[in-house]
């Protein structure tokens, strides 16, 4: 190919807008990764001085489906809630220490996000999660049904009975069990912290003193997508936090 001027021809001329282009778009994808969780924030919850190279995207607001409003992101929305921890070291990524138990303040390995307080709904504006018993064409086809099964925790205490199957109707799959606990009120057991033995579903998260205090959903056919997080944070932590000796590498 013939140089328009000197040693410049369009080949090169399109491989540096191809460049300019990478980099734009990397600029721009970046930038539009950045409208949650910004501005940055230091261990004690003060924006952080380094927010990294590039400024955050303006405002945009998302509309979103099944008439349940509108999302404005970047909102500069940081943490609500009235974190229990303290700092016991001044240096920069120190640890922050629970002052209470971190199962029930929700921190650590027990953490979990605040997400809508609203259930998390389907293709055609209905929720997802719901209970086997208001279903229709929905029934154990393979495997035990562990409906009517005592629930062990993992110090072998008896804590409750399974009453119900919750399913994720898109998926087809079994998410949560309900539990009817000993003292009458109900509550979720997410299905893979669960083993389902020939007389009995077994979990080793928890132990039977914890079972009153996993957190409840507010309707009884309804699980919002906050009450999931709360209920899986509060059962995982307890693969940490349920025993001391859970904290203590063996010797």
């Amino acid at each position: 190919m013939e140089p328009f001027f000197s040693n410049f021809d369009l080949a090169q001329l399109c491989l540096y807008l191809f460049w300019a282009f990478f980099i734009g778009l990397i600029i721009y994808l970046q930038r539009e990764n950045m409208r949650e969780g910004y501005p940055l924030e230091n261990e004690a919850g003060e924006t952080s001085s380094n927010q990294g190279p590039f400024t955050p995207a303006s405002q945009k607001t998302f509309k979103l489906p099944h008439g349940r409003g509108e999302v404005t992101v970047p909102n500069d929305k940081g943490e609500t809630r009235d974190l229990k921890l303290e700092i016991k070291n001044v240096a920069n990524g120190s640890p922050l220490f629970p002052t209470g138990d971190p199962m029930d303040d929700g921190l650590g390995a027990a953490a979990w996000t605040e997400r809508r307080d609203v259930p998390e709904i389907d293709a055609h504006g209905k929720p997802k999660i719901s209970p086997m018993a208001s279903l229709k064409g929905f029934e154990v086809s393979a495997g035990r049904d562990p409906r009517g099964m005592n629930v062990v925790s993992a110090d072998n205490v008896s804590v409750g009975t399974v009453k119900d199957l919750w399913i994720d109707v898109p998926e087809q799959l079994v998410r949560y069990l309900e539990i009817e606990l000993n003292d009458g009120s109900m509550r979720l057991l997410p299905m893979p912290l669960s083993k389902i033995n020939p007389g009995s579903v077994n979990v080793h998260a928890l132990y039977g003193r914890h079972f009153p205090k996993v957190p409840k959903n507010k309707k009884p056919k309804e699980v919002t997508m906050l009450e999931e997080e709360k209920i899986c944070a509060y059962y995982t932590g307890g693969k940490l936090y349920a025993a001391y000796d859970r904290l203590v590498s063996p010797v």
